[in-house]
């Protein structure tokens, strides 16, 4: 067949999100483009995740169920690479949905600027607000600008969804099993394994916060992951691109603070790790304000670091409830 009918994997990790997967099933299965390997992945849920899965299955023969034993986000995410068949591959969180037209803006989008990895925006979907991430640009670029663009969270982000990318960028690349926020450790890899990057700032993928998931569970010692990922990204790209330098403090800035706002969400005390976060944001808060790049919420957050994680704590609250993310 020729391009207009290239193969492309959808892979859906699914882990105990019944009241979210047929929407998100029933939003890939009517894409405008047809050409479609659905790749179902059940990581071992315990509610009716999989008996939705097969009655689907039953419905539409583009669809492939996998049923594994729990092994996480990534591991499912892997397990779906293993098994798919498409040229390209593109992710869907089970408990989000995509517009129609989701899969034909990556692809034609790829395919316009002749890239290994095409990029849209998306709209986050809170109970009482919907944030538009679209900026309107399009354009193709080449690593090093993606990765800057990443750094200050200029309209682009981590997340593994919303992106289309050609198969053989995960030979060598595979998500991390075990780890939160796999996405801070992989895509910055897949993106500069590509030689250009096609960026089309539509906002074609709607991701849906719901209280009980993994990113608003109570804190753990595993949401730390978030700020080892980032380092590890952040080592990469001083070693190969060092004139970002001032990006890559931001970036890790943001992982510090954004684990200390988890923090600031738990009833529990976890007093040895409110230390190491506030300690490193003191000893580097000067140096990322003096940066004008960095987003408003990050100064304002640093700012009110200088009066101590009680008073960030209560700032947060603020933020959250004016903007809609309470």
């Amino acid at each position: 067949m020729g391009k207009d009918y290239e193969l492309i994997s959808v892979i859906i990790p699914i882990y105990n999100v019944e009241q979210y997967l047929p929407k998100c099933i029933e939003s890939i299965i009517n894409q405008t483009y047809k050409y479609l390997e659905i790749i179902l992945v059940n990581d071992g849920s315990t509610d009716k995740c999989l008996e939705i899965c097969e009655r689907y299955r039953l419905k539409d023969r583009r669809i492939k169920v996998i049923n594994k034993k729990n092994g996480g986000l990534s591991d499912a995410r892997n397990v779906g690479i293993d098994n798919s068949s498409g040229n390209y591959i593109t992710f869907i969180d089970s408990d989000d949905y995509v517009d129609s037209d989701y899969v034909d803006v990556l692809y034609n989008t790829l395919i316009s600027y002749n890239a290994d990895m095409s990029i849209a925006s998306h709209k986050v979907i809170y109970s009482k607000k919907i944030i538009d991430k679209a900026t309107g640009k399009k354009f193709c670029a080449h690593p090093k600008e993606v990765l800057d663009k990443i750094l200050y969270d200029d309209g682009i982000d981590l997340s593994a969804w919303a992106k289309l990318y050609k198969k053989i960028l995960f030979n060598n690349i595979k998500f991390p099993k075990g780890r939160l926020f796999e996405d801070s450790a992989t895509t910055y890899k897949l993106i500069d394994a590509s030689k250009k990057i096609a960026v089309n700032s539509r906002s074609v993928y709607n991701y849906v916060i719901r209280n009980n998931s993994i990113s608003n569970e109570k804190f753990s010692k595993k949401k730390m992951d978030l700020i080892i990922s980032t380092k590890e990204m952040t080592d990469f790209i001083r070693k190969k691109y060092p004139e970002l330098e001032k990006g890559c403090d931001r970036r890790l800035m943001y992982a510090y603070l954004s684990t200390l706002t988890q923090l600031s969400k738990s009833k529990e005390k976890n007093i040895t790790l409110k230390v190491k976060i506030m300690d490193y944001i003191k000893q580097n808060r000067k140096i990322v304000l003096k940066d004008k790049r960095i987003p408003d919420r990050d100064r304002i957050g640093l700012v009110s670091t200088i009066f101590g994680f009680e008073f960030y704590k209560v700032m947060w609250k603020v933020y959250a409830k004016l903007s809609g993310r309470g």
